[in-house]
Formats: C-alpha cells, structure tokens, sequence
C-alpha cells in the first residue's frame, strides 16, 4: 500500500503545531496502525530526521495508551476497535489519513501526538478507597453478589480509561469515563459504605480538571472502543444528586 500521511507535530503544549505531509510505500495491510507509524518512524530517524511520538504500551488493546484522532475520528472509524487494533486493510491504496492528538484543553499536548491524560488518574484518586474491615482475605464466594450487579460491574470496569469519549465529545466532557470508575465500584456491594463520598469526590475533581459538561451528544459512547453505555452518565448523575441532597460534601 501507498498512503499519505498528515501527521500533526508539536514541540509542546505552548508551541503552535503544524501538520507534516510524508509519503509512505510498501505498508503491509496486514500491519496495525500503530506498526504503520513504526515503519514512518523508521524511515524517518534513517534519514535524520525526529520521530513522530506517539503513546503506546500493551498494543493489545487493553492499556488505553494509543489515543489518537484518526481522519477526523477517536481511534478511526472502526467501532469498538482501539488504534493499535486497527489494521491498515481498512484502507486503501493511495488513500490520504490524517492523524492528530486527542483535543481538549484538559487534555495538553505533551508532543507531536502524546497528550497528557493525568487528569484521568487524578479523579481516580479522588475517588479513594474502600474502608470495610475485613480482616484476611474472605473467600470471595461467601460474599453474596447478584449476578446482575456482578455483570453490571463488568461491563463498567471495561473502560480502558483511553479518553476518546473526551476528544469525540464536542463538549470534551469526561463523564463517560467518570461514570464507568464511579459505576464498577458502586455496584457491588463492598462499594456501597463510600458510594456517596466517591461520586461527590470524583464528579467534582472532574469539575475542577476543567472537562466540558454532557449535553447527550452519544459521541461519546460511539467512540468508545469498549462500548460503554451512556446509561452509567444517568447513573452517575442520579448518584451525584442523591449525595448531594444528604448533605454530602467534597472531602479530600
């Protein structure tokens, strides 16, 4: 394959960014995208020149690191697929793509196509953690869980907290993410004892990392390559309004 790539490169957050335009032969179609980059990468350095950064770790599409905007989409326009899952077969020869870095202002650009998501762990912190005195490890088995809040619980703790439901949001709200953490830890019942300290807690650290607000655009779930519903944002709203009503306020 023969593409043209438009690759956004920036020194760092204060620096303007400008896109590069390089021409890139011989790409297998059975590479990912991530690989793709590799190869650039290679011919780049060859020539003397500074690789295109980028983030990346586990490349199985587990970790979250390889946030990228890709012709315009968070991880491409293969649903449910992150970055370094989508393969270049799904596109063609000769087609142009265009690759950013995430967009939002909670969300700075640390160079070229990394982007500093810290904000992310800092409302995981916020959240704290769970009190309950157990003594030893129980047996997991003699602690009686529904399987439908079990279930539910997983389907939250998909979240790879990658960030492509803040860069698709044209809001660039997080509260898919927020939602997902405040979720898996709140459905099942060893959740329960903090549940309203860690809404309160981790929907205003959110508030203060300066995220947009959610006006139900979906792009958000869309995006997601988890496919987490937005039904968790109800969830965390409703939680939210509930502690707040019994006088639940922020506690670090």
């Amino acid at each position: 394959m023969n593409l043209t790539l438009k690759v956004w490169r920036q020194e760092n957050a204060q620096d303007a960014g400008r896109f590069e335009e390089h021409q890139l032969s011989d790409v297998s179609a059975d590479s990912s995208f991530l690989e793709m980059l590799d190869q650039l990468n290679e011919r780049l350095e060859s020539a003397g020149e500074s690789p295109v950064v980028f983030d990346h770790d586990c490349r199985e599409g587990i970790c979250g690191a390889c946030g990228l905007m890709i012709n315009g989409q968070a991880h491409g326009h293969r649903a449910r697929t992150t970055a370094c899952q989508l393969h270049m077969r799904e596109f063609s020869d000769g087609e142009t793509i265009t690759i950013e870095p995430w967009r939002s202002g909670s969300f700075p650009v640390m160079r070229d196509l990394m982007v500093d998501r810290s904000a992310f762990d800092r409302i995981i912190q916020s959240g704290g953690f769970i009190s309950v005195n157990t003594g030893s490890a129980p047996e997991a088995n003699l602690i009686p869980v529904p399987k439908e809040k079990s279930d539910a619980a997983f389907d939250a703790a998909t979240c790879i907290g990658c960030g492509a439901c803040v860069a698709q949001c044209p809001n660039g709200a997080a509260q898919l993410f927020t939602a997902a953490k405040v979720g898996h830890l709140g459905a099942v019942p060893q959740g329960d004892p903090e549940a309203d300290q860690r809404v309160v807690n981790m929907v205003e650290q959110m508030q203060e990392e300066g995220f947009g607000s959610c006006t139900n655009h979906r792009e958000c779930e869309a995006a997601c390559p988890k496919g987490i519903s937005i039904s968790w944002i109800a969830g965390l709203n409703r939680g939210y309004l509930k502690a707040k009503l019994r006088g639940v306020d922020r506690r670090s």
